[in-house]
């Protein structure tokens, strides 16, 4: 599953409370993993990190970020005052993404100002900037919250995931938290280590499965 999060406290919360749910109708918590939006600005040094992030940061538009999240939402935030405090509201279209500033977060009271700047960086993901080293100590951190791995965004194409691939994945496979080489068969046999390509019991689909 991919999970919403302003910070590793709540992307863990929603995974654990995603997996205690399973129990309740029979599932395996292990059948699940949990990956979380983030969007990532790293270079050879936090220096050159940090100068990217603020480049980017100059070409945020708070009008273009207010749309988006406006859009996600179904919410018409233009009706609020930038730097009041945004409450969470019920709505037809995405709730996770406000409850992840709202309800989900209880550390801190995000304005529309803060969401507009935080949506304009890093769409509805978190973001993170700094040296290879500080990004993989930042997502050990997320590790470490019960969040099983990443789906990455980029600020600029291709270079946000040349970045990543050249600085953060060699120090994260010096850690042990990402494979040096893929295992063979299916994408579920890779993602679950698992011999069978087919769902297991008590998975649903196990129990229609259909002799060939």
């Amino acid at each position: 599953m991919f999970l919403i999060g302003a910070n590793p406290q709540v992307a863990g919360d929603y995974a654990r409370n995603i997996r205690a749910r399973m129990t309740k109708f029979g599932r395996l918590q292990e059948d699940v993993l949990c990956f979380a939006s983030m969007k990532i600005i790293t270079g050879g040094s936090e220096v050159e990190a940090r100068a990217k992030y603020d480049e980017f940061y100059e070409q945020v538009s708070y009008e273009g970020s207010l749309a988006l999240i406006s859009g996600r939402t179904g919410i018409d935030f233009s009706q609020y005052e930038p730097d009041q405090p945004v409450e969470y509201i019920e709505t037809n279209a995405a709730r996770t993404i406000l409850h992840s500033f709202t309800a989900g977060d209880p550390t801190r009271r995000w304005t529309l100002r803060d969401i507009a700047h935080y949506v304009g960086m890093g769409g509805v993901g978190p973001v993170l900037v700094g040296a290879p080293e500080q990004i993989a100590d930042q997502l050990e951190t997320w590790i470490d919250a019960s969040v099983d791995g990443f789906n990455l965004s980029y600020s600029t194409m291709p270079n946000s995931y040349l970045d990543f691939v050249a600085g953060v994945v060699p120090e994260l496979q010096r850690r042990g938290r990402m494979q040096s080489s893929y295992a063979p068969g299916t994408l579920r046999q890779k993602l679950f280590g698992r011999e069978s390509s087919q769902m297991p019991m008590p998975h649903p689909a196990a129990a229609v499965r259909r002799a060939w």
